[in-house]
């Protein structure tokens, strides 16, 4: 394991060896950039000044909109090393809903109360009026020659319990939610992280993951940067649109280390031709780590069948439970063992009782949970129930977290810091279970659907629902139901069809729900179910009861209880 002896970022990065390689920047065969070290601390110096000459001060907020690349990540390291505090929003692309990207942004502008905002020079000129909004901050296009500056002798002074950035969640809600984490709290993280992946100097990472995301940003580039070993990076969407070349790229460059949402696995085993497969040498990689998403023993098992000759380890799919709020990293399988512990459990009992019954595999009823692994040193986790009461070995509640490396807070948002940060533990909303101190995570955090590793928000698919002239306005109920064909969740409607419209009038509306829905949302439905007046159940305040629901659903359909293996 390679041991951190540095108190904030910059003070890592100054002390790494100049003229080894860093960043390889991928952007296709003809178009690929490598810098070292060196280079990339002087690119971060010179974004420094650059920062510095539009008025950033220490303790000032900076906001980075920018394509991923070497200049995002210089730009974020030259605010630290001012002592400002960075915070990476998702540039624009072409899956993003104008309007929604719009009220994304101005829901984090106003609550970052930002000093500058940084762009890319060709973000769009129709968008800079949602950054600013009516506030006194300036949005600036980042210039390639931005002049020059000195490069510090020393790590510049700063205090490690400042903040050293700031990290959004995706999803409309999640985008008033910025975590903010200090330089102790990460480079404690880093440093528990790398003991646990037995991470050494002759590692080198790969990523398609966002930097604005937890993954890519903390495990993908702080991890690499504090503990100077190299990465191999892609856009997520070139790796999108050419799936192949992620495993290309571990193949070339020998990576060891990577991180994944569960839905990747079963993306590469379908969407890859066999043709692009031939002549993959994956005997580098070590370790593929599944996080983000709810980890599938199907997907794990389809992935090494399709890539059985391509020279990968028995035990190189990994599993972690990891989140903004505890930097990354919660909870890690053992990298040197089989592969995350797998256990078969009584799926009746788990839904009707929240309790993890082990049963055997051949049990009627039985369903695979796969462990999220042990906890990270100097970590806690508590799984409690609706009232509090801590709950023993099986017990599926609420998972709690106390740790050495967790958030200050929401940035701006006392009220919200107040509702999930308790006595030192934070309330994850998520639901889980232990099983021999290992951690399996069971449900999904304040009703998320995560569909491909995206974070789709069912008060948002209710709404767009709600407006078709033939439902009643409030009376839909979205969730997410695992689909084994796809390797990710899909979103499951049921809706409640006004007095007098004509149910046989369903295969109009469900084309109608389905079009409007991909229009706002960029996000296909799974199964729409039409029912009449009064069928969702409701809360004792009037509003549809979405748990209760869900359930009456599952218990009239057969087909949306396919036990998820």
């Amino acid at each position: 394991m390679l041991p951190l002896r540095f108190r904030t970022l910059p003070a890592a990065l100054l002390a790494a060896p100049p003229d080894k390689p860093f960043v390889t920047m991928w952007r296709g065969e003809d178009d690929v950039e490598t810098v070292t070290f060196g280079e990339f601390t002087r690119q971060a110096v010179l974004q420094s000044g650059f920062l510095a000459s539009h008025g950033v001060q220490s303790g000032d907020t900076v906001v980075l909109i920018m394509p991923q690349g070497v200049p995002l990540m210089a730009a974020f390291v030259g605010a630290m090393l001012l002592g400002a505090v960075p915070a990476i929003l998702a540039y624009p692309n072409f899956k993003v809903e104008p309007a929604k990207y719009r009220f994304g942004l101005r829901g984090v502008s106003a609550n970052l109360k930002a000093r500058l905002i940084l762009v890319a020079p060709e973000f769009p000129d129709e968008l800079l009026h949602d950054l600013s909004g009516d506030r006194d901050v300036r949005v600036v296009r980042c210039d390639d020659t931005v002049g020059s500056a000195a490069l510090a002798d020393a790590p510049p002074a700063i205090d490690p319990d400042r903040l050293a950035f700031i990290q959004h969640s995706a999803g409309t809600t999640g985008l008033q939610k910025g975590v903010a984490l200090s330089h102790a709290a990460v480079l404690t993280q880093l440093n528990h992280l790398a003991q646990v992946i037995r991470l050494d100097a002759e590692d080198r990472i790969y990523s398609w993951l966002p930097l604005y995301h937890d993954m890519g940003l903390v495990a993908c580039f702080m991890l690499p940067l504090a503990c100077h070993v190299p990465v191999v990076m892609q856009s997520p969407t070139d790796w999108v649109m050419q799936p192949a070349t992620m495993l290309q790229l571990i193949s070339t460059y020998r990576c060891s280390l990577a991180w994944i949402p569960n839905f990747t696995l079963q993306f590469l085993a379908r969407r890859v031709r066999p043709e692009d497969r031939l002549g993959l040498d994956l005997s580098s990689l070590r370790a593929l780590i599944n996080c983000s998403e709810p980890v599938r023993a199907s997907s794990m098992d389809e992935f090494l069948a399709a890539y059985a000759g391509a020279g990968l380890r028995s035990n190189v799919l990994q599993s972690s439970y990891a989140m903004a709020e505890t930097v990354f990293a919660v909870t890690q399988s053992d990298v040197t063992g089989p592969g995350p512990r797998r256990a078969w459990v009584d799926a009746d009992v788990l839904r009707k009782r929240r309790c993890a019954q082990p049963v055997r595999h051949t049990a009627r009823g039985a369903t695979c949970l796969v462990s999220s692994g042990g906890l990270l040193p100097n970590t806690e986790v508590r799984i409690v129930s609706d009232d509090g009461a801590e709950l023993g070995p099986g017990g599926v509640g609420q998972i709690l977290i106390r740790g050495d490396s967790m958030l200050d807070g929401y940035y701006n948002r006392p009220d919200l810091t107040a509702q999930t940060l308790k006595d030192g533990w934070y309330w994850s909303g998520d639901l889980g279970c232990l099983l021999d101190d290992e951690l399996y995570v069971i449900g999904r955090k304040k009703d998320l659907i995560i569909v491909a590793g995206e974070n789709i928000s069912p008060q948002d698919v209710e709404e767009i629902v709600s407006a078709h002239p033939a439902i009643y306005d409030g009376r839909v109920v979205a969730f997410g139901r695992y689909n084994p064909g796809l390797g990710t969740e899909e979103i499951v409607i049921v809706a409640e069809v006004r007095e007098g419209d004509d149910l046989r009038n369903a295969s109009a509306i469900d084309r109608e729900l389905r079009a409007a829905v991909g229009a706002e949302l960029r996000v296909g439905l799974g199964p729409i179910y039409l029912k009449p007046p009064r069928w969702i159940v409701k809360s004792t305040a009037g509003k549809p009861a979405r748990s209760t629901t869900r359930e009456k659903l599952l218990s009239e359909h057969a087909e949306l209880r396919v036990a998820e293996t």
